[in-house]
């Protein structure tokens, strides 16, 4: 892998603008070849004097992104530095509260003291509990700096190596002598150090001196975070698949001839495929995000070391495309599959249900039960603490009322469909019918409009439809 591409793959995107511009010099080199080839040359001076002008102007750059470099450097790791003695702070407080309450334990207390003493130790588990975070995600930054450091350093030593080799001096060799390798981002060590007292305290205080069980909680992600050339090849085949399948459901559909309302099959498949859209263009968004630097992992309180990148997103909407296709076909050719073809429906929603419900630790189970938590907490929101992906996810849900109305549509379909083979579209109605079975009952032999007019409020429009039926019968 050439160097700019082993940059772009590790850089950290919030950061982009601080690594040195390892293209920019390339480009510059790009440029010097071909103005000298157009450059008329007399003699041995005039070559002197075009090498010279440029190299002027290559140093000057080099300046001026050592400059960038060393205070960007300077800053994050005072910031480190700061932050790692307010975690120590916090944790040897942590730990004296944690003792004091240990302390009292033996002592007999009256019935709220020792309640009192019950909650201040629940308080101290999730004290502990968040420090173990902290400190991981603190971690975490450090690498991102020790990583950043090295990459700039790297990047000079190739850039002024290109140099010599292009303008046959040692020039570039001399400068990074001189500079680079005496300058702040590259000889400070406290990062190392940070790191290092960084590993002993969650060793030793938060994981009991198991450091075993400490690095695992460390454990820093791949920082190029390349893709799996096998997840690469199933978005690809099962993209290709769909895209067959969907000719096929097309020329099926148009020279099928169904007896049945085909409003019925548009909204039962309607909403399934909206999901599987919406999660295709969330994989488009998230390579959107990455490329243009949007750190969407720290956005939205995403697990670092563990989250889902577009094409494993991508991946999961193509296999779920492919297998709506195939629902589709099965449904267009039930008769002569000699299967029910309102179950082919039901199938796919099921399977759709099991995947994100399923409970083993298999199938994206981290990121599965990450969305469930966001919408329970949705749900719930008047009772729970929201952050931005809650409020991002109920906006995105705004958008997507036809896939809520659909789902409705598809419960009171199936609770009370009575004939899986063919379906006019006025059963479903009768959903409402039975929540308002109770309001019935009460208001039956009032033979007025309060029945109605109650049902009404419990059932909406299609209820209203309803009413006019048994006026004017």
């Amino acid at each position: 892998m050439k160097f700019a591409e082993h940059l772009a793959a590790h850089i950290t995107p919030e950061w982009r603008k601080q690594y040195i511009q390892y293209e920019f010099f390339i480009f510059q080199f790009i440029k010097c070849i071909f103005l000298f080839s157009l450059s008329p040359v007399v003699d041995l001076s005039d070559i002197a004097r075009f090498y010279a002008n440029f190299d002027e102007d290559f140093f000057h750059h080099c300046e001026k992104e050592l400059r960038k470099i060393n205070t960007f450097f300077s800053e994050k790791i005072a910031e480190a530095s700061r932050k790692s003695s307010n975690l120590k702070s916090e944790l040897h407080n942590a730990i004296s509260s944690q003792e004091g309450v240990r302390a009292r334990s033996g002592k007999r207390f009256a019935v709220k003291k020792a309640l009192n003493r019950q909650v201040k130790k629940n308080v101290q588990y999730r004290k502990m509990h968040e420090l173990r975070l902290a400190f991981s995600e603190f971690y975490l930054s450090l690498i991102l700096l020790q990583n950043y450091q090295n990459l700039n350093f790297t990047g000079f030593r190739k850039i002024l190596k290109k140099h010599d080799k292009l303008l046959g001096t040692d020039a570039g060799a001399k400068w990074r002598q001189q500079w680079v390798d005496v300058a702040p981002f590259y000889v400070n060590k406290d990062i190392d150090k940070l790191i290092h007292d960084t590993e002993n305290i969650v060793t030793r205080y938060l994981e009991a001196g198991d450091r075993q069980k400490a690095m695992k909680r460390l454990r820093v992600p791949p920082l190029n975070d390349q893709q799996s050339p096998w997840v690469t090849f199933k978005v690809g085949l099962f993209s290709g698949a769909f895209a067959v399948l969907v000719c096929a459901v097309i020329i099926s559909a148009v020279f099928t001839n169904a007896p049945d309302n085909w409003r019925i099959a548009v909204r039962l498949y309607r909403g399934s495929l909206l999901i599987i859209l919406f999660l295709f263009l969330i994989g488009v968004n998230v390579y959107g995000w990455r490329t243009s630097g949007v750190n969407h992992v720290l956005i939205f309180e995403l697990d670092p070391r563990n989250h889902l990148s577009e094409q494993h997103l991508m991946e999961i909407a193509a296999i779920f495309s492919v297998m709506w296709a195939l629902s589709v076909l099965a449904f267009l050719f039930s008769d002569a599959l000699s299967i029910p073809a309102y179950a082919n429906p039901l199938l796919l929603v099921v399977l759709l249900f099991a995947f994100l419900f399923n409970p083993t630790r298999t199938l994206q189970h981290h990121a599965r039960f990450w969305l469930l938590r966001v919408l329970g907490r949705i749900v719930a929101a008047p009772f729970f603490h929201v952050g931005f992906a809650d409020f991002w996810l109920a906006d995105q849900l705004n958008s997507l009322v036809p896939v809520l109305v659909d789902f409705q549509y598809f419960v009171c379909f199936y609770v009370t469909s009575v004939n899986w083979e063919v379906n006019t579209g006025n059963i479903p109605c009768r959903m409402n019918i039975f929540l308002m079975d109770g309001c019935y009952r009460k208001s039956i032999l009032n033979f007025g409009d309060t029945i109605l007019i109650q049902g009404d409020d419990r059932g909406g429009g299609e209820m209203r439809d309803f009413r006019e039926f048994v006026k004017n019968f």
